[in-house]
């Protein structure tokens, strides 16, 4: 499975991205997908998660009220859409694959076998 992630950039605090990640190989739909962030300095930290047949979904705390997970599996594809954006929230944004990675509901990122390239989300202040 390849993970190719898009819609990062720059914006204001308070406002709105829709992070996508397009995953590419053979049976995708059986895949929990989950997204992580890690800023500088920092580790890889847990954002939100959802299950493969997208009926269930988890969120850090941190972004629970403000961020949504979602996915396509007729275009293999997940979204985050992130609204009420804090400057806090900057980091590098991965999306990442697991077949029962969502079953545990630790949500480590050692639970995922793949990840793709990141995209920059930078809110400014």
């Amino acid at each position: 499975v390849q993970l190719v992630e898009s819609g990062g950039g720059l914006v204001q605090a308070g406002g709105s991205l829709r992070l996508s990640c397009a995953a590419s190989g053979r049976a995708f739909s059986t895949y929990d997908m989950g997204w992580f962030r890690q800023a500088p300095g920092k580790e890889r930290e847990f954002v939100a998660a959802i299950f493969w047949s997208g009926g269930t979904t988890a969120l850090a705390d941190s972004v629970k009220g403000r961020f949504t997970i979602s996915r396509d599996n007729a275009k293999n594809t997940i979204y985050l859409q992130m609204n009420t954006l804090k400057p806090e929230d900057t980091a590098v944004y991965y999306c990442a694959a697991g077949v029962g990675a969502y079953t545990t509901g630790r949500y480590f990122p050692g639970d995922y076998d793949y990840w793709g390239q990141g995209t920059q989300v930078t809110v400014s202040s």
